[in-house]
């Protein structure tokens, strides 16, 4: 299985195309965020599908749980493979959530990698979501191996921030190597500016994938 999520973070789905279509067949699926799906809907969703890889809708869904299931049921229609809550809206949210994606993976944001966070409280927002039906969470780098220790080996941990070795932190503080994400327990990686902005996308997600099979 290739691990790594290309974060299609572009500013229309012509452009998110493009890069989609150099990074096909070198990483395993394709990640639409909030700006780009709020800009323009289902037709990002669109846009990509026809690249035949699994598609990961990260919009963070947060709203009282009746809110959440119906903008829920709007995403189950769109047949993407994995969509985003956050863990802080509670248990009944997520409850909610998974009820309107029966088949669709489930994944709750515990804290952003932009921000600071207690590693108790992680763990915490980690567990709530599991015990309320999510398939898996997202979360830092630097969690992963407590997550991964403290939730067995059953749920998926996707994990943004990750910054090659050399790479700039850009945005985000709490940031790993895909090395280090990987040996610590990560399931998927979310790799954004540095396919994005490299001179050759296909040769960065190589350099990652040989990265990843040296662990």
């Amino acid at each position: 299985m290739n691990r790594i999520c290309a974060a299609l973070d572009l500013a229309d789905p012509v452009s998110a195309a493009q890069l989609a279509s150099k990074l096909a067949g070198h990483v395993g699926l394709f990640k639409i965020g909030l700006e780009l799906f709020v800009a323009h809907g289902p037709a990002a969703v669109d846009a990509i599908r026809g690249y035949g890889l699994p598609i990961f809708l990260d919009l963070k869904l947060h709203d009282i749980p009746q809110t959440v299931e119906g903008a829920a049921r709007g995403v189950a229609r769109l047949r993407v493979q994995y969509v985003t809550v956050h863990a802080s809206g509670g248990a009944e949210m997520i409850r909610a959530a998974r009820r309107a994606l029966p088949e669709t993976k489930l994944l709750a944001v515990t804290v952003l990698t932009s921000l600071e966070a207690a590693p108790a409280e992680v763990e915490r927002l980690a567990r709530l979501a599991v015990d309320a039906g999510a398939d898996g969470i997202v979360c830092a780098p630097t969690d992963v191996a407590a997550l991964r220790k403290a939730l067995g080996a059953r749920p998926v941990i996707v994990v943004p921030g990750i910054r090659p070795a050399g790479s700039a932190a850009g945005d985000q503080r709490r940031i790993g190597t895909p090395r280090d994400a990987i040996r610590a327990g990560a399931s998927i990686l979310v790799v954004g500016r540095p396919l994005r902005d490299a001179p050759d996308p296909a040769a960065a997600a190589d350099a990652i994938l040989r990265e990843i099979d040296a662990t």
